[in-house]
């Protein structure tokens, strides 16, 4: 099986990609000794084109691949998209793909599991086997086997055959805003955007008051950058644990280090501690200033738990009845706010979630509805004289 390890070769294999309606499309990446996840292999197949692009070669520029990635002529079918955009997003400058279809998320519309895996997928729907035995390859290295070439270019053709399929099914059960929905938040560019003075709300706030929040914020976002520019996994540069040690004491000098447990002996005296230092003294001339604003959660209104497990209960009926799991429809903290506000601002009060859950379990909470006892099983039912 040839692979694409020229620019002119790419041009020409995206051009006949430009004919597909769509074009199914998947990476392979270490991300194991990195930050930045490294591409290896990229798959696509649409129409009867199948390439496999090698953006290791030496020489190779992308940018034909980049625009096909952007044309809005071709959908783009991914499964499980999120790794994969992350990586055009930071190598294509901002890039990504548009439109798309997640066939991971279509799948939960359609009623066939949470996070189902592809091969399942592939399984349930095109009833084919998926090859596994390349799945511990090594992608960086060269040369490939025809082998794990063509357990490769396996994870796109079963993806071009699968899109038609489930396509059609989100139309036949009017769920394709549902997807539209969650394509909105995948393709969103602040989900891939990493800014080291975000890093802290990668972590557990075990304290909330101003000085600790900040001297935890300079921490991660120290630790980001370090991982950034190091080109390693965060926890590599300091685990978790030394961050919450490090808040803790808000050291700007190197003695203050000395005898944490979770801080890797003689680190005080390097030129990344050095670094920490710098961004804690920063941190720690106005620590209210620096510190993040965190909302403490609202007491939780005393009473509410039986409403909470009506709302629980009416939730497994509707994700029962349009065959998804509840989780999609709506999350243990949606149910807590609607159970405790008579405006609350969810995710199950927007979009396609308000008309299938949220306005009906409004109406429950009101009085408008109630669960009952048919034949055994629960059932929704106006109540006479009560609909708003």
């Amino acid at each position: 099986m040839n692979i694409i390890t020229t620019t002119d070769q790419l041009a020409r294999a995206c051009d006949a990609l430009l004919q597909a309606e769509h074009v199914a499309v998947d990476t392979e990446f270490m991300r194991e000794t990195v930050y930045w996840p490294a591409l290896c292999l990229i798959q696509a197949a649409g129409g009867d084109t199948e390439v496999i692009i090698d953006p290791l070669a030496e020489g190779i520029d992308l940018e034909p691949f980049w625009e096909l990635m952007v044309d809005e002529r071709v959908m783009k079918v991914f499964h499980a998209a999120r790794q994969d955009l992350e990586i055009f997003y930071n190598l294509g400058d901002g890039l990504i793909p548009t439109p798309m279809f997640d066939s991971q998320v279509a799948a939960m519309a359609i009623g066939l599991g949470d996070s189902i895996a592809y091969d399942n997928l592939v399984q349930t729907l095109l009833k084919r086997p998926v090859d596994k035995g390349s799945r511990f390859t090594d992608w960086s290295r060269r040369p490939l086997s025809d082998n794990q070439l063509v357990y490769a270019m396996g994870d796109v053709t079963h993806l071009r055959d699968l899109y038609p399929i489930m396509r059609e099914r989100l139309e036949k059960k009017n769920r394709t805003g549902w997807l539209q929905d969650e394509m909105a938040i995948l393709t969103s560019p602040d989900t891939y955007r990493m800014d080291p003075e975000d890093a802290w709300k990668r972590l557990k706030l075990r304290k909330t008051h101003p000085k600790w929040l900040a001297a935890l914020r300079a921490a991660a976002a120290w630790r980001e950058r370090e991982a950034q520019t190091r080109d390693m996994p965060r926890q590599r540069v300091m685990k978790d644990d030394a961050l919450y040690e490090i808040a803790t004491l808000a050291p700007t000098e190197e003695g203050q280090m000395q005898g944490l447990r979770a801080v890797p002996r003689g680190f005080e005296r390097s030129k990344p501690a050095e670094r920490l230092y710098a961004d804690m003294k920063v941190a720690m001339a106005d620590p209210e200033a620096y510190a993040p604003k965190v909302e403490k959660p609202a007491p939780t209104p005393q009473g509410i738990g039986p409403t909470i497990e009506l709302l629980k209960v009416y939730l497994k009926l509707v994700a029962d009845e349009a065959g998804v799991a509840p989780r999609l429809i709506a999350t243990m903290p949606d149910l807590e706010k609607i159970a405790a506000s008579d405006d609350p601002d969810v995710p199950a009060m927007r979009g396609w979630r308000r008309g299938v859950f949220g306005e009906p379990a409004m109406g429950l909470k009101r009085g408008e509805i109630a669960l009952v006892l048919e034949d055994g099983k629960v059932a929704a039912r106006p109540v006479p004289g009560k609909a708003g």
